[in-house]
């Protein structure tokens, strides 16, 4: 292999500024591992793969290049074969995004996984491409790694019904899934059979020492075409619980409900800002002729909603400030009594009872010190004091 000195760039901390060492004249499929090795050991979150630019790893939110040269196309290629394949360059030219997961085992006893997204761009006029690597952790969190908030900890195992995880893209939404997913596999009792679809699969739990729970694990579209296949799959495999990667339509949300409904604990995720949008979200999703049917089947399997969203620390990093909302017998017996659009105002009423709102976790967090003030005011902003 041919090697350059690694190359510093800008002053500062060396372990962070320096080029790859071992970076080749050419990139062949040989040598991705090893270079996504060496961003991993630098602590890197992210990393940017991209056409007639240097590779950029993404190190505590600030960009670092992680090459001296720029990539040209058939570095590219090398990196499109080794991470998705030979047709990676024909699925793009269709006009579609690529959603994987990758994996490198460097020996029998770790791992290194990704959660990968390639995307076609346009670059100094021909058509290119961006690889976006987000370095997963080896093994899930714990709730207690993420600060958790006691109340959604101790609601977050219903022995059946729906609990839904929501958030921007990026909020940690996944994440706390699946440190949600280790706590109920590490309790005494274990969780029993737990059925998992997600698009990709970023956690792995085979670290997880539960001996009275069984995981399995599924990936949108690689082994199922879409959610609402998976969920029907879970039906017929007798499973305790059920994982659903995103309930983003009408079918898969039908689905989650119908699980919900036949004695399953279902958790799954949607793309919405606040407890009050996320039921008139799902909702929205039917067509008007069956909506209050629909409308009323999924409160009477709601259990829980946690609204999650990602904010920088004070001291570096970034920590997630929730909302969230329980829901027991009173309160659905409360909303089933009233029509389905007066629902938003009522709830938006009810979460200082029943959970807290954006506003006050904002406020918790900004008077510990943990945030800075900007971001407490946008917090604010979005979910109430």
């Amino acid at each position: 292999m041919a090697t350059r000195k690694p190359v510093s760039l800008v002053k500062g901390d060396q372990s962070l500024v320096e080029t790859w060492p071992d970076e080749p004249h050419r990139f062949t499929e040989d040598h991705v591992d090893p270079f996504l090795l060496y961003c991993v050991k630098k602590g890197a979150s992210d990393i940017s793969i991209q056409t007639d630019r240097p590779v950029y790893t993404e190190v505590h939110g600030v960009l670092y290049p992680s090459t001296y040269r720029p990539l040209d196309a058939a570095d590219m290629n090398s990196f499109l074969v080794k991470i998705y394949g030979p047709d990676a360059t024909a699925r793009l030219a269709s006009g579609k995004d690529l959603d994987v997961s990758y994996e490198i085992r460097p020996d029998r006893y770790s791992r290194s996984r990704f959660r990968v997204n390639i995307t076609a761009i346009l670059a100094r006029g021909r058509d290119a491409a961006q690889i976006t690597l987000r370095v997963m952790p080896a093994e899930p969190p714990r709730m207690s790694d993420l600060n958790v908030e006691q109340q959604i900890i101790d609601n977050w195992a219903p022995r059946q019904g729906m609990v839904v995880i929501t958030g921007p893209t990026g909020s940690g939404k996944t994440t706390l899934l699946a440190a949600g997913n280790r706590m109920l596999m590490e309790r005494t009792h274990g969780c029993g059979k737990m059925l998992t679809y997600e698009s990709p699969i970023e956690f792995t739990y085979d670290t997880i020492h539960s001996p009275r729970s069984l995981v399995s694990q599924t990936e949108i579209p690689r082994h199922l075409p879409d959610f609402a296949a998976g969920v029907r799959n879970a039906l017929r495999r007798k499973p305790q619980i059920i994982l659903v990667g995103e309930a983003r339509d009408r079918e898969t949300i039908s689905a989650a409900i119908e699980a919900a409904q036949t004695g399953h604990a279902v958790y799954t995720t949607t793309h919405t800002t606040g407890v009050a949008s996320t039921v008139r979200r799902m909702i929205s999703a039917f067509e008007k002729e069956e909506r209050n049917e629909r409308a009323f089947a999924l409160m009477e399997t709601l259990r829980m909603i946690v609204t999650q969203a990602l904010v920088p620390k004070v001291n570096g990093g970034r920590m997630g400030v929730r909302e969230w909302m329980i829901f027991p017998d009173e309160v659905r017996e409360k909303l089933l009594d009233m029509e389905p659009d007066q629902w938003s105002v009522e709830i938006q009423r009810m979460i200082p009872f029943y959970g807290q709102t954006m506003g006050k976790s904002a406020t918790i967090v900004f008077e510990k010190g943990l945030i800075e003030k900007r971001f407490y005011l946008l917090l604010t902003a979005v979910g109430g004091a």
